[in-house]
């Protein structure tokens, strides 16, 4: 700590899910001082925040963290308390440095060539910084003509109590991509009404997504990010699972599709060629953006609206890395994304030649 109070680390992670705990790892390893800034008040990232009926068995494309494997978890409990439990043992293994709650308020250029990280527990000074924030606390919320004189209630996916809450309610659920399919064919066994509202007609995949449709995937998302773009939903580029509740909410009725409204009245919604629905509720399954907005006076931003990368460095500048962002917002290519960070990083700080890097 230096006269004003200002720590001084090597890298200061910011976020403690499953790219902030990845990075951490490999940062350990790599024998980097570093400190993980993590906003949630206990461990587990977003998943800790996750709906109690997302029982651990509904969870697609859950990869253990590096270094140890999640086993022996009970299928029917909710994947909160499983994954929640399994990255605070990780942090116990790893000796991990989480420090929560913190809000990470801004990330500024600093003294010399170290950037400052402003925190609600104090400030950091940094030779690197790697951003794992992820999406959880930047909910998105569409405006629509209307929308503040609806008299029902209104919530958002990030607020989902589970299918009970809904029981003999009219529900409106806004959304195309996987949140929404498995809120409505939750809340249509229980609800009064259910009307499913998305703005382009989805795109539902038959069949095994395997690894070379995954690498397409990833690609479009890359390409975007290389431009400058922000990142698209992973669904944008899939498409929706066609599994066995899908299939018997297609054949039910309950995923019968209607068009984006055009606006919201006080009783429910009304599209362009007159028909209308009447809601009790809206719920807003609409999607995250990605957590920089404490970036913004480092100037990332390309004209386009997104941050440019070179894998996980930030273009505009060097010393930002930015895990599970765009390709990598995903657990196994947090997990990836993580390690090729921190080889970076001990490059540039400890000038070692590019073979010589940090495992992982």
């Amino acid at each position: 700590m230096n006269e004003f109070g200002v720590v001084d680390v090597d890298v200061v992670v910011v976020g403690a899910g499953q790219a902030g705990l990845s990075s951490a790892y490999h940062l350990g390893r790599a024998g980097l001082e570093h400190v993980v800034l993590d906003r949630a008040p206990r461990p587990g990232g977003a998943w800790q925040y996750r709906w109690p009926t997302l029982t651990y068995g509904r969870v697609h494309g859950m990869h253990a963290l590096p270094g140890m494997e999640l086993t022996g978890a009970d299928s029917g409990r909710p994947s909160s308390e499983v994954i929640g439990a399994y990255f605070d043992s990780y942090e116990r293994a790893f000796g991990l440095s989480v420090r929560r709650p913190v809000d990470v308020s801004a990330v500024r250029p600093g003294e010399g060539d170290r950037l400052l990280v402003e925190s609600s527990a104090g400030h950091w000074s940094a030779r690197a910084l790697i951003n794992a924030t992820g999406t959880w606390d930047r909910p998105f919320w569409p405006r629509h003509p209307g929308q503040e004189t609806f008299l029902g209630r209104q919530l958002h996916t990030a607020g989902y109590p589970g299918p009970q809450a809904f029981a003999g309610a009219r529900v409106v659920v806004v959304g195309g991509g996987t949140s929404g399919v498995q809120h409505l064919l939750e809340i249509a066994g229980v609800a009064a009404e259910t009307t499913w509202v998305t703005r382009r007609p989805p795109v539902f995949r038959d069949g095994d997504f395997g690894e070379a449709e995954g690498r397409a995937a990833v690609a479009l998302v890359d390409e975007r990010v290389r431009r400058g773009l922000p990142p698209q939903s992973v669904v944008s580029v899939t498409g929706l699972p066609l599994n066995e509740a899908v299939r018997a909410g297609l054949e039910s009725g309950v995923l019968a599709r209607r068009p984006m409204f055009e606006r919201i009245t006080p009783e429910g919604a009304v599209w362009a060629d007159g028909s209308s629905v009447t809601a009790d509720v809206i719920l807003w399954a609409t999607g995250f953006r990605p957590a920089i907005d404490h970036l913004a006076p480092l100037r990332l931003r390309e004209p386009g609206g997104g941050i440019r990368l070179d894998g996980t460095r930030a273009v505009r500048d060097p010393r930002v890395h930015l895990v599970g962002y765009g390709p990598s917002a995903s657990t196994i290519g947090a997990n990836r994304a993580g390690g090729a960070a921190v080889r970076e990083i001990r490059r540039l700080l400890l000038r070692v030649p590019a073979a010589a890097g940090a495992s992982g």
